[in-house]
């Protein structure tokens, strides 16, 4: 090469990102609020349902039902932003639960020491899962999966096959059956506990470290995060939001029996992932997961009262969990591939 010459130079081709339209967009954004909208005109107006279904007592049973698994799917929404399962949530309620009312009417505790103990167990259970999943490696689904197991056969245990329905604290009873505005008051709980979720999410570089480490572990392990330390903690924070549901629930039957969780669990986690094709379309979101949980409750409360069978409502929550995390699972493709 002369002194005449210039240096050979690196060509940087810009490749062309295609923008969604933004009528797309924002039908992404709020279709399933909207379809939330549509099944609840539906029902009201479904001869089969008209009678009761646009009701202020129905409302209530909707939005005070919705309020325990949405508090179940916000739960869930930590291990799983880090790209983690966790099945034993819906087992780990039902656990706080059954404590709850046990040490009430089995050993004449009083409520507050109740509640602290089986939220207290609940947040174990998150301790005992992220050190199986971050220290010994083992694999979430097997490690929650067992832990689910483990939980409904040491509550058939405890509660002797029985049902716990007296020496409950009057107060909790009370608490459960409170209205705010007309609304059940652990509506606006839920949406406390998502007010603080969706801020740790959005504002906390801890809730920002768990969409890194959910996206691409290892890079986020070469920047410095702690991925392991910030993944246990996820579970351990599911495990204490899954106790506090177990307690709400108790509050709004005012029984409590052992069962596996799953009636709570798998429309939990059909809210999640129907949840994560609104609002940020193909990510894990607080509020559609909020959403998600209010479209299952007002789908099932629909059925039900329209005449259908008892297995219908199992059947709507497992198409709906299908079609959720074909839709999520293409949305967030995509979003990542743009």
């Amino acid at each position: 090469m002369t002194d005449t010459q210039a240096p050979p130079t690196t060509a940087t081709v810009s490749i062309p990102v295609k923008q969604t339209p933004a009528p797309l967009r924002v039908l992404e954004n709020y279709a399933l609020p909207a379809l939330t909208v549509l099944v609840y005109i539906f029902f009201s107006f479904f001869p089969l349902s008209a009678a009761a279904f646009p009701t202020l007592n129905n409302l209530n049973v909707i939005l005070g039902s919705q309020a325990v698994i949405a508090l179940i799917s916000i739960a869930a929404l930590f291990p799983l932003v880090s790209g983690y399962f966790d099945f034993s949530l819906g087992a780990n309620a039902v656990m706080a639960q059954v404590m709850t009312a046990g040490f009430m009417s089995l050993y004449g505790l009083p409520l507050w020491l109740s509640v602290l103990i089986a939220m207290a167990l609940g947040t174990l259970v998150g301790v005992v899962n992220g050190y199986f999943v971050t220290k010994l490696a083992m694999s979430p689904f097997v490690t929650t999966l067992g832990m689910s197991m483990l939980l409904a056969g040491l509550m058939t245990w405890f509660t002797g096959g029985k049902t716990f329905v007296s020496g409950l604290d009057p107060a909790l009873i009370k608490f459960g059956s409170t209205r705010l505005a007309g609304i059940p008051i652990v509506f606006f709980i839920t949406l406390l506990v998502a007010l603080v979720a969706w801020y740790f999410f959005s504002h906390t570089p801890f809730g920002r470290s768990l969409y890194a480490i959910g996206s691409n572990a290892t890079a986020a392990k070469l920047v410095g995060l702690p991925v392991s330390k910030n993944v246990w903690w996820s579970f351990i924070v599911a495990g204490f939001i899954a106790g506090g549901a177990g307690v709400l629930q108790l509050s709004r039957v005012g029984s409590a029996a052992a069962s596996d969780g799953g009636t709570l669990l798998f429309p939990a986690l059909a809210a999640v992932f129907l949840g994560a094709t609104a609002i940020r379309p193909g990510f894990f979101n607080v509020w559609g997961t909020i959403i998600g949980a209010v479209f299952v409750s007002v789908s099932v409360s629909g059925l039900a009262l329209s005449g259908a069978s008892g297995w219908a409502s199992n059947v709507f929550n497992g198409l709906a969990l299908l079609a959720a995390v074909a839709l999520s699972t293409y949305l967030g493709r995509r979003k990542r591939r743009g």
